[in-house]
């Protein structure tokens, strides 16, 4: 399956390229009414964007990155607490004197000095908005009936650049929560089993929320085309695919 599969129903978000990072990582631009968001695959739910000046870091973790060559942080986001969302080692290699680190309650209990959110917070960090979605399993569950994602444990964060609002879902089903979010013109959301959501509900939220560009991530070995085809022809979401296995 190729890298880089793409479709095409409005382009609506300015794409200003696609490209590569100095350390190999793919890179899209997008136009926004404060200057240029660039956004970094890291891969599967790793990601960096580079906005005003400032370098965001989303759920960084040593098995996607060598972090010691990328450029320390002015905000680091963790959705949640599992490993490969939260690594401290690598947030300490980030963390600068006045980098801000958002994260759950549950992480909160591993990397000392942040700022705890909780489901619909909504706060302004860095000269950044900044809203915590519940990201949460209702169908997909453990053998002993426990969701792997336990609600009210992790966030997804919708980010403000400029007039743009990027949704970074963390690791969550199609809730309500997810389904009634407005406005946003870039989504990233998972796509693997068990723990996260099949092509068809991500299919399904993305039908209700509708997002302008969206991301599949995280889907580790799900067949990307299938998101694809299930959202050909949905007029005003364009579905890009990145190499975020």
């Amino acid at each position: 399956m190729s890298n880089v599969l793409l479709f095409t129903a409005v382009l609506v978000c300015g794409l200003t390229f696609t490209g590569f990072a100095e350390e190999g990582f793919e890179t899209d631009v997008i136009q926004t009414s404060a200057g240029d968001l660039t956004i970094t695959f890291i891969g599967h739910g790793t990601l960096m964007f580079t906005f005003g000046g400032k370098t965001i870091h989303v759920d960084p973790v040593s098995r996607e990155a060598d972090y010691t060559k990328m450029p320390q942080a002015d905000l680091v986001l963790i959705t949640h607490q599992h490993g490969d969302h939260l690594d401290p080692e690598v947030i300490e290699i980030l963390r600068k004197e006045k980098t801000n680190i958002v994260l759950s309650g549950k992480c909160a209990e591993v990397v000392q000095g942040g700022i705890v959110m909780v489901n619909g917070d909504v706060k302004s960090i860095g000269g950044l908005k900044i809203e915590a979605v519940p990201a949460y399993n209702i169908v997909h569950k453990r053998d002993n009936g426990q969701p792997y994602h336990p609600r009210g444990e992790g966030n997804g964060y919708v980010i403000t650049f400029g007039d743009k609002r990027v949704y970074v879902a963390g690791d969550t089903e199609n809730t309500p929560e997810m389904k009634a979010l407005k406005g946003i013109d870039v989504a990233f959301l998972p796509m693997n089993l068990p723990y996260t959501m099949t092509p068809e509900m991500v299919a399904d939220a993305a039908k209700a929320f509708r997002p302008k560009i969206l991301y599949p991530y995280h889907y580790g070995s799900t067949d990307t085309a299938r998101i694809v085809e299930l959202l050909k022809g949905e007029e005003g979401i364009e579905v890009r695919i990145r190499d975020m296995k």
